[in-house]
């Protein structure tokens, strides 16, 4: 039956800025304790690292919280560390140059070589054009669910996709409400392409089927994939859109089992949502306001475990959340079994060749310092972090984020000196994202449209992805 959802109903999209700000220009990774509230410029967050490989091996769970001075691969600084890092318009010359790092000269010889791979592949690719096989969606659109069987060997692999990514985050597009377009036979593609970069996703909400129809891709590909299925409560509905996110939750685990569900995520980026949306001036989390933000959420996150609790599962599922990563109240992080990070070094102004090491710096001494300093200390991962390939022309277009750009080159570095490092270093973490969302660039501008692996309709944009 068809429901006409009120605009208060339907939940906030899937993005990772605060309601109702250029996503160009804000910077929520300032954070709180003294430091600049959202929708301000960021200040210094210059990474002493180069690169994830800098850095010492640590599991999530023995994380010793880094330091600049400690760090023997530290980096000189440029500049004074008075002054925020954002190069005078002089220095854009050569927006993409490379610092100069031992690393990342390896790193460019390999890349040299990497470029006759491309080529190769390309090649490779137009001979399974010839027979078939098409460089992106690695299915006939034609091929119906039904046909699918349970053999994750009886779909055909795209050669330039590997399992370079410990996780992926996913939204299907046509899962947004009140238009709901998702179909179970374009998520099955989706899976079948997935499968071939991680065994590890995440999903942000369960509207228009989707947490069903990710499962029972999952069983009719039989692909080895763990997800992490989202509840993404909207702020002041009186958490009606939590309510019915719960209950296609529930179905969709009655129905496909819970095999494959690795954690259940309750919020995204629900307690920056709130305090954005406040005219407060205390802005922590820890504050006034982010405790307003607390008590609404965490009876929520209660309501998710007791609800599994109560299902007579054989498996224990674990209870999450996610939020900016400077945003994590202290009384969410004790109410849950992990919790996920957004993460950006784009949205911190920061140039590409220092984005891997800011990413885990910033992960470390905000987001796994603050869980060892709760009792339970949940496990937490990178839920958010990559590089977006550009940027709307007309609506808050911005094609750089002050050192460098928007580029397909430029998320080929990212990916480089991130993925399989983080993987080796014990950082769990899911690549934003799947593939380009267009209703996000066309209704918030910048890049928001523009952070996929795949571009819009499943084409594989031109990465060379690297053996893990």
């Amino acid at each position: 039956m068809s429901h006409d959802y009120s605009m208060q109903e339907i939940q906030r999209p899937y993005r990772d800025e605060p309601m109702n700000s250029n996503s160009d220009l804000q910077d929520y990774f300032d954070g709180p304790g003294g430091v600049p509230p959202p929708h301000r410029l960021s200040g210094i967050h210059h990474s002493p690292y180069n690169s994830i490989t800098d850095l010492p091996p640590s599991r999530l769970s023995q994380a010793s919280v880094p330091t600049a001075a400690s760090n023997p691969f530290s980096t000189p600084t440029r500049g004074t560390d008075s002054v925020p890092y954002m190069p005078a318009p002089t220095n854009y010359n050569d927006l993409d140059a490379a610092p100069n790092s031992e690393w990342l000269e390896k790193t460019e010889k390999s890349n040299s070589r990497t470029k006759w791979i491309v080529i190769g592949v390309v090649a490779v690719v137009a001979v399974a054009i010839g027979v078939g096989v098409g460089v992106g969606v690695s299915m006939s659109k034609k091929k119906s669910s039904s046909d699918v069987v349970n053999n994750a060997a009886s779909f055909p692999k795209n050669s330039a996709l590997k399992q370079s990514f410990w996780g992926i985050a996913y939204a299907p597009l046509g899962s947004q409400l009140p238009d709901c377009g998702a179909t179970i036979d374009s998520v099955i593609e989706d899976i079948q392409l997935l499968s071939q970069l991680t065994t590890n996703i995440r999903l942000y909400g369960s509207d228009c089927n989707q947490s069903s129809f990710t499962l029972e891709a999952i069983k009719k590909t039989g692909v080895n994939m763990n997800v992490w299925l989202g509840n993404y409560p909207a702020v002041g509905d009186n958490n009606t859109a939590y309510y019915r996110q719960k209950q296609e939750i529930i179905d969709a685990i009655n129905m496909w089992g819970a095999d494959n569900v690795a954690g259940i995520t309750v919020g995204n980026e629900f307690v920056l949502d709130y305090m954005s949306a406040q005219s407060a001036s205390d802005q922590s989390p820890n504050g006034a306001i982010g405790t307003q933000a607390a008590e609404i959420l965490i009876p929520l996150i209660n309501d998710t475990r007791t609800t599994m609790d109560n299902m007579g599962l054989s498996k224990k599922i674990p209870i999450g959340n996610a939020d900016a990563g400077s945003y994590f109240n202290n009384q969410v992080l004790e109410s849950v079994d992990y919790a996920m990070a957004n993460a950006h070094p784009w949205f911190a102004n920061q140039s590409v060749q220092d984005a891997a090491g800011w990413t885990w710096n910033f992960f470390q001494t905000t987001d796994v310092a603050q869980a060892k300093g709760v009792a339970n200390d949940p496990t937490f991962y990178i839920g958010e972090t990559g590089w977006p390939t550009g940027s709307s022309t007309t609506l808050n277009a911005n094609p750089n984020d002050g050192p460098s750009t928007a580029s397909v080159d430029n998320l080929q570095i990212f990916i480089d000196n991130f993925a399989c490092q983080a993987t080796k270093n014990g950082t769990y973490y899911f690549f934003f994202e799947y593939m380009d969302q267009p209703w996000q660039g066309a209704e918030y501008g910048g890049v928001e449209g523009y952070w996929g692996l795949f571009d819009s309709n499943k084409n594989f944009k031109n990465l060379t992805l690297p053996t893990c």
